[in-house]
C-alpha cells in the first residue's frame, strides 16, 4: 500500500494540498497505465468516461453492476491512492450500493487494526476531523493528503456505517518481507494466519514488476521464479493481503450479515490474485470487483476476469486549476535499509524526471537534510513552495552527485 515496506509518491496536489501517498509497491507499480497517443485514443473507446464496461465485454449498466453487487457479501473497489477522481468515484459507488444494501461495512486498507478505537469513535461522532486523523495516526500510516478520504470517511459518519481498519503495521510486513512468513513467531503476527499459496499466474503477475528494481546488488531482469528474495516478498505481499481478507471476513459475521465494502489499492483486486484469493480460502468465494479506469489507458490492459466491470474515468489535465497550482514531484520510494529514500519509480513527465532523478537512485539529502526516515521526504515536499527549486544528493551506484528539481510557479 514497499517491497512490501512503506512507499511514497512524494507528490503535490489533488484536491486541496499536496499529496504523499503511501502504497504498496509491487501492486501499485502493476497498475502503471500505458498512456496511448491521440490517434489511437480517438480509434478506441474501450471504457468511455462515465460508463461501465465489462472487460472482455462491452458494457454494461449501473444498476445491472449495482444490483449484481449488492447481492454478494463482499464488494472490492479498487484505487490509485492519489487520484482525486478514483475517490469521487468510490464515494458515488458507496452511496449506491448502500441505497441497495443499507446494513452495510466499510473497510479501509488504510487504517491498520490498532487504531480502530478510533474509527469507532468517528463513526459515533466523538471525534473533530482533526481529532480523528490524530487518533487514527495517519501522518504515519498513511501521509496520503486526508483531503482525499475525507468524503468518504463522512459518508460512513453521516450513516453511522461502521468504518474496519484492514491493515496491519508496517513493522510486521517488513519483517516477513525480510525473514519470511515462518521467520515471524506467532504471536507476532497480528492474529494474521498462514495466507493460502499463490497461483502460478500471480507469482507471473509479481515476477517482472519485482525484477524492475535493483535488489542485493543484481542487476533488473535477473530475477528468477525460485530466488529466496523474490519469494520472501511474495509472502510479504500475501501477508498484507491475507490481513485484508480475514477482518473482511470477520466483518461479515456481524449482527445483520452486512455487506462489506473493501476500500483498497486496486492491484490487490486486479485478477483476483490478492484479497480475493485469500478470501476464497477462508471461504468467501462470492466477491464482486469494481475498478475505475481511467481514460487514455491502453484496451490491452483491460483483460477478461480482471474485474467483474470497471468505471470510464476523466483523467485530469495537468493545466486543470485543481491540478496547475500544486506541483509534483513525482517519485515513489521506500526507504533503504541503510539510510537515504530509494527511488522505485519515476513518474513520466515528472519534476523529478526532469530532474534526472532515475529509479534506483538513493536521494541521502534533501534541501540539505539527510534522509533517515519517511518524514523526510514528505515534509520537505510538503513545504516545498511553488516556484522554487529543492536541491537533492543522490547516490547511483558508487557515485554521489547533486541535482536541482524545480518546482514550476503556480500559473495565473
Amino acid at each position: 500500500m514497499k517491497i512490501i515496506r512503506n512507499v511514497f509518491f512524494a507528490l503535490v496536489g489533488a484536491l486541496s494540498a499536496m499529496t504523499i501517498t503511501a502504497v504498496s509497491v509491487p501492486l501499485n507499480l502493476a497498475l502503471a497505465e500505458t498512456k496511448v497517443d491521440n490517434k489511437e485514443r480517438e480509434s478506441v473507446d474501450c471504457a468511455p468516461v462515465g460508463n461501465w464496461v465489462v472487460p472482455g465485454g462491452g458494457k454494461i449498466t449501473e444498476s445491472e453492476v449495482i444490483s449484481k453487487a449488492a447481492k454478494r457479501p463482499v464488494v472490492l473497489l479498487g484505487e490509485m491512492h492519489d487520484n482525486a477522481e478514483h475517490h469521487r468515484w468510490q464515494l458515488q459507488t458507496l452511496a449506491a450500493l448502500h441505497a441497495a444494501r443499507p446494513e452495510m461495512v466499510i473497510g479501509f486498507e488504510m487504517f491498520p487494526r490498532r487504531v480502530q478505537k478510533a474509527l469507532d469513535q468517528w463513526v459515533a461522532g466523538d471525534l473533530t476531523e482533526a481529532q480523528f486523523l490524530a487518533a487514527a495516526d495517519w501522518g504515519t500510516v498513511w501521509s496520503t493528503d486526508a483531503n482525499l478520504y475525507l468524503p468518504l470517511f463522512h459518508f460512513a459518519r453521516m450513516n453511522r456505517i461502521p468504518m474496519v481498519a484492514l491493515n496491519i503495521d508496517t513493522r510486521l510486513r517488513r519483517t516477513v518481507a525480510s525473514k519470511g512468513f515462518a521467520g515471524v513467531a506467532e504471536k507476532e503476527r497480528e492474529g494474521v494466519t498462514q495466507p493460502a499459496a499463490p497461483s502460478a499466474a500471480y507469482l507471473g503477475y509479481l515476477l517482472p514488476i519485482y525484477g524492475e528494481h535493483d535488489r542485493s546488488g543484481k542487476k533488473r531482469g535477473d530475477t528468477k521464479p525460485d530466488d529466496p528474495d523474490f519469494l520472501r516478498f511474495v509472502e510479504g505481499q500475501q501477508l498484507w493481503d491475507r490481513a485484508m481478507a480475514q477482518a473482511i471476513h470477520s466483518a461479515l459475521e456481524r449482527p445483520g450479515r452486512p455487506l462489506v465494502v473493501g476500500i483498497m489499492g486496486s492491484g490487490h483486486i486486479r485478477h483476483g490474485y490478492g484479497v480475493p484469493h485469500q478470501l476464497k480460502d477462508l471461504g468467501v468465494g462470492d466477491v464482486g470487483t469494481l475498478l475505475p479506469w481511467n481514460s487514455g489507458t491502453g484496451c490491452g490492459q483491460i483483460a477478461t476476469g480482471m474485474a467483474d466491470a470497471v468505471f470510464g474515468i476523466a483523467s485530469l489535465s495537468p493545466a486543470t486549476p485543481e491540478l496547475s497550482s500544486r506541483p509534483r514531484l513525482g517519485i515513489r520510494f521506500e526507504m533503504a535499509q541503510d539510510g537515504g529514500a530509494r527511488v522505485l519509480q519515476v513518474e513520466k513527465g515528472s519534476i523529478a524526471e526532469t530532474a534526472g532523478i532515475r529509479d534506483a537512485d538513493i536521494i541521502v539529502e534533501a534541501a540539505g537534510v539527510p534522509v533517515k526516515r519517511t518524514e523526510d521526504i514528505v515534509e520537505t515536499v510538503k513545504r516545498q513552495p511553488p516556484g522554487t527549486w529543492l536541491p537533492l544528493t543522490l547516490k547511483r551506484g558508487s557515485d554521489t552527485s547533486e541535482i536541482i528539481a524545480k518546482f514550476p510557479a503556480v500559473r495565473k
